[in-house]
């Protein structure tokens, strides 16, 4: 009984917080939001899609992906996402590594407290694994949606990268969301570099399009990265550098990588042979770093670790547990921790 009555507490706090402030104080237009990325690992539906290379998980198969299973994935990634934001879940938040719009809208089915609205468009990658993103509808409402084309040197079909343009309801701010899932390091770190460069090189320019279009855009890019914060890919091609927050530096670089930190302190969302990797980041625009309209929550960045979705023991103690381990299903959630941080919106 203490278990639903803290439960009923935490939903009420998370509906309250969703209320605008002028509810609370005729003076403070102020307002936050939480934004999160999760790379969710493999969430395939269990239908063959004859134009990708699906076989992997469709029931009969190795794996054996069937229905109970994916139910019990999507009930284990909706456990997860409830439990971001102090148990409020995120107002915005981008996912990797999901087959199509419709397990996307099965999962946004899940939640009964939040209206979570699936953006999402098919890519050329040949398992059909794509990027998404869901937002709040009684929090954002969307202007646009697009998938940006990455051309890899050695021709092989990859993830888009999906540019969605939010306007936030209370203040009229608007923000754009980058989703990206570059290539990953499968023939070696070095010898897949150029892939993951091209990719930095085709956000790159799209966000130099923008900005010299719209200088003043509001930018946050997320993802899985397959490069770590101090790679080329991240910090010399994109120019995505580490911020201090105590520092109130005036020159500080265009865009600011918000897991540098945590990630010079060992800190990572992924456990790759004994260590962890900070493959999953979060980079701001610097003028997400301003005290009026959106802007970023000094020090909020986290990677998000729920006690029931780690390993206790063995060889990956401390990691993530996954759906999978090679082709032995353990029924776990990702093997990806999620990766978040709060923002506000003020008014002047």
């Amino acid at each position: 009984m203490k278990f639903f009555r803290l439960l009923k507490i935490v939903k009420l706090y998370c509906l309250l917080a969703l209320l605008p402030a002028s509810v609370f104080s005729q003076n403070a237009k102020q307002d936050s939001f939480y934004v999160a990325n999760w790379n969710v690992e493999n969430l395939f539906d269990t239908e063959k899609d004859s134009l990708k290379n699906d076989s992997e998980f469709l029931p009969g198969t190795v794996k054996d992906w069937n229905v109970s299973r994916f139910d019990q994935k999507l009930d284990h990634l909706t456990q997860v996402i409830n439990y971001m934001n102090n148990g409020c879940g995120p107002d915005i938040f981008s996912v990797e590594e999901v087959e199509n719009l419709m397990v996307m809208k099965y999962l946004s089915y899940k939640f009964t407290d939040r209206e979570y609205i699936a953006c999402h468009r098919d890519s050329p990658d040949e398992r059909g694994i794509d990027v998404g993103l869901y937002y709040d509808r009684k929090v954002f409402s969307v202007d646009s949606i697009a998938a940006i084309h990455v051309k890899l040197p050695d021709n092989r079909p990859t993830r888009d990268i999906l540019h969605v343009i939010l306007t936030h309801k209370l203040s009229g701010e608007k923000i754009n969301i980058y989703v990206n899932h570059w290539p990953s390091r499968r023939g070696g770190e070095l010898k897949s570099e150029s892939n993951r460069i091209a990719a930095a090189e085709v956000l790159k320019s799209s966000l130099d399009t923008l900005f010299s279009t719209s200088p003043d855009s509001k930018v946050i890019v997320l993802g899985d990265f397959n490069d770590n914060p101090d790679n080329n890919s991240v910090v010399g091609i994109l120019g995505a550098k580490k911020f201090d927050c105590s520092n109130n530096n005036t020159h500080e670089p265009e865009f600011i990588n918000l897991s540098y930190t945590k990630f010079e302190k060992g800190e990572g969302s992924y456990l790759y042979r004994g260590k962890f990797e900070m493959i999953d980041q979060m980079i701001i625009s610097k003028n997400l770093l301003g005290r009026s309209g959106i802007f970023y929550s000094c020090g909020t960045f986290d990677v998000v670790k729920p006690p029931f979705m780690i390993f206790k023991e063995g060889k990956r103690t401390d990691g993530a547990i996954p759906t999978y381990e090679g082709s032995k299903y353990i029924g776990g959630y990702s093997d990806h921790f999620p990766v978040g941080a709060k923002f506000y919106v003020k008014g002047n």
